[in-house]
């Protein structure tokens, strides 16, 4: 009998990381500062954040990253937050296999709402919802968040964006320390 496919992951979630990973950022704190902020700029897009992790290294382990990554992320200026903000993709989820999906449209459409209001994407890390239940925690998240005022959704905002940084460090570093190697 074949394996059973994993449904396609909604937007701002990924798998998750190996059952026994290596959790030391070695690669990561030896690498030229350069390539490690580039490597970090694919988990969080400012700059200054990126930097931060870089100007702290080594780090001990990924414990260590990820207190660094949250420091860093809690404090970050009006601009800093614009710059990860304009980088983080607009991925609309799939619609749902066999419907077509009013969903979507509904998505879509608060997508538009949400960035007519608040000047940038919608972001909220789904990391720990299951892919099933997915496309209605994000169709709640953003209706329910275009409520807020607009200062108090920058702090949502930015507080979603520190945890899809730790997510992503999280795999960034499992993938760096993998023993996988391409021929």
């Amino acid at each position: 009998m074949p394996p059973a496919q994993e449904p396609p992951l909604p937007p701002h979630s990924s798998p998750s990381p190996p059952a026994e990973p290596n959790n030391t950022p070695e690669q990561l704190n030896t690498a030229e500062p350069g390539a490690a902020e580039a490597a970090l700029l694919t988990c969080c897009g400012s700059h200054l954040w990126a930097r931060r992790l870089v100007a702290h290294r080594p780090y001990p382990d990924l414990d260590a990253l990820l207190a660094a990554s949250d420091e860093a992320a809690y404090d970050l200026p009006l601009a800093d937050l614009a710059e990860a903000l304009a980088c983080e993709p607009l991925r609309p989820v799939a619609p749902r296999q066999g419907m077509y999906s009013a969903a979507d449209t509904a998505l879509r459409a608060a997508h538009a709402a949400y960035e007519s209001r608040f000047g940038h994407v919608f972001v909220i890390c789904l990391d720990d919802v299951p892919p099933t239940q997915a496309l209605d925690h994000l169709l709640a998240g953003i209706r329910a968040r275009l409520a807020n005022d607009p200062e108090e959704e920058r702090v949502l905002a930015a507080e979603e964006l520190r945890k899809l940084a730790r997510g992503r460090l999280t795999r960034l570093v499992h993938d760096l320390n993998s023993p996988y190697v391409p021929v």
